[in-house]
């Protein structure tokens, strides 16, 4: 059992705050630049998506190039296996990811990515080397941790107060993996280079181009996930630590939902469906997510992490009915929140889980009332009382964790900027 899965609720106080904090921290190093003979790796290497036999790795080269993996059992790489990866090309900003199969369950395995240029394949970077540490087939202990909001408010890289901290305060409990709960990036959050405290002191920002406006292009979204990779601290944790990445309304922008035309005069681009796409692009570019054919794009999914461990990864977001009152008696496309192919889908699977544990990484609370503006609720709970509106998801996925018995299910999610632990008891429920 883990440490992590059975804490006390000053230790679990503790870790959720380590991680909900890192807005305000860091740890800066610029990427690498472009060389005229040889491809250069920009922004470091990073893993995630891992079970017991595959991982996805994933990387970015300064121009059209292929990506080439080493994998060994210790870390001076003797008896490597050699990989030829994918070509990382200039309609996919030269990032490149892969699933590595074939992996030993319960061990540190290590990887090693350099790139070759396409004409030229003696053309090669030099390498960049990651751990990862494969779901067991055993039971053990498990340790993860879980955090989000990143650079969110304004509060960008500062050089002086050492970069992004918290990511090393994460990294330093030697974590199984990483699990990103959503605003991974604050694409509508322009970061400026100074901020006035409270004290009269200044906070300095480390400022780019396409972090100093919201992000509308393509190309403007992709530099909000660059910017974080400038960070040495979060690159160093992605090198080392498998992360489990997932979405919610800030990787677009504030409390979007599909339909949504916005009033917002900082943007030319008004469709909130064009953005999201370009969002959506962009995410699983720069992330190391597992793809399904079955819905590209999609962002839900299962990671199954040993016999003790399943995580849910959910989207609130993609799904959603427009942002009402949400007093609604009656269920309808307005009403959805998680929408009804993924309801059955995450019903499915956790009835057919035999973890012992079972997450469910939500991108925003359950239990918490949130508005969006005076008159529209973001979130999908409404307090005491009946069920209405989007609680009608909810109440549908509870009742059948209920009816079915399916025991030990544990929700996970960032989003609102403090850190509580929450229990529901069905008894209590309507």
């Amino acid at each position: 059992m883990s440490a992590i899965l059975r804490p006390t609720r000053r230790q679990l106080l503790g870790t959720a705050g380590a991680s909900l904090t890192l807005a305000a921290a860091g740890g800066f190093a610029r990427p690498a630049f472009a060389t005229a003979g040889r491809p250069v790796i920009t922004h470091g290497i990073q893993s995630g998506d891992i079970t017991a036999n595959s991982a996805v790795v994933w990387s970015r080269a300064d121009r059209a190039a292929r990506m080439m993996i080493e994998v060994a059992a210790t870390e001076d790489f003797k008896n490597a296996r050699l990989i030829r990866g994918p070509h990382a090309l200039a309609n996919g900003d030269f990032t490149a990811k892969m699933v590595l199969n074939g992996l030993e369950a319960g061990q540190d395995v290590f990887y090693r990515i350099h790139f070759v240029g396409l004409d030229d394949d003696k053309a090669t970077s030099e390498p960049a080397v990651g751990r990862i540490r494969t779901a067991p087939v055993a039971k053990r202990d498990i340790n993860f941790v879980w955090s989000g909001d990143t650079a969110g408010q304004g509060w960008g890289i500062n050089e002086a107060w050492g970069g992004m901290r918290g990511y090393k305060a994460m990294a330093d409990q030697n974590p199984d993996f990483f699990l990103n709960s959503g605003d991974c990036i604050y694409a509508d959050g322009p970061i400026k280079s100074e901020v006035t405290l409270k004290d009269g002191s200044l906070w300095r920002n480390v400022v780019t181009e396409e972090k100093s406006k919201v992000a509308e292009t393509l190309a403007e979204f992709r530099g909000n996930y660059k910017y974080n990779l400038m960070d040495a601290h979060y690159r160093a944790m992605m090198a080392n630590v498998p992360m489990i990445a997932q979405w919610d309304d800030h990787e677009t922008v504030n409390n979007w939902y599909p339909s949504e035309i916005l009033a917002d005069d900082r943007y030319g681009e008004k469709s909130v469906a064009l953005l999201s796409a370009r969002a959506n692009q962009a995410f699983h570019e720069f992330m190391p997510t597992a793809q399904t054919w079955a819905e590209p794009g999609r962002v839900y999914r299962k990671v199954s992490y040993g016999p003790l461990l399943d995580v849910f990864v959910i989207d609130m977001r993609s799904y959603r009915g427009d942002n009402t009152g949400n007093r609604q008696q009656e269920r309808g496309a307005v009403t959805d929140f998680l929408g009804r192919e993924q309801l059955d889908w995450l019903k499915r699977e956790l009835m057919n889980s035999t973890a012992t544990w079972k997450v469910i990484a939500a991108d925003m609370p359950i239990g918490i009332m949130v508005r969006d503006g005076k008159e529209a609720f973001e979130n999908g709970a409404n307090g005491d009382g009946p069920v209405l509106g989007r609680e009608h998801d909810i109440a549908e996925l509870l009742s059948f964790i209920k009816a079915a018995n399916i025991r030990n299910t544990v929700w996970l999610t960032a989003d609102v900027h403090y850190t509580a632990v929450h229990y529901y008891d069905p008894n209590q429920a309507q």
